[in-house]
């Protein structure tokens, strides 16, 4: 038990490199999983799978075009 409260203390230092990005996946599953959980009022499997899965690659697709945007501007600045 005393371990899993220390690790709070020690943060795991995750970087800024291009595959310190596949990171944001499974916190990603996570927030949608827990979304959907307070939203859907009548949780069946497939519904509840059907409807994350949506949400994730949304989710996903929109960071994928705010991060290509904002590259495209710095570029654009940078020139």
């Amino acid at each position: 038990m005393l371990e899993i409260i220390a690790s709070f203390t020690h943060p795991i230092n995750i970087g800024t490199t291009p595959q310190s990005m596949f990171w944001l996946f499974p916190l990603a599953v996570a927030g949608v999983v827990v979304y959907k959980a307070m939203k859907v009022r009548q949780i069946t499997f497939k519904h509840f799978l059907k409807q994350t899965t949506a949400l994730f690659l949304f989710l996903i697709g929109l960071l994928i075009i705010i991060t290509l945007a904002i590259y495209v501007i710095s570029l654009i600045e940078t020139t």
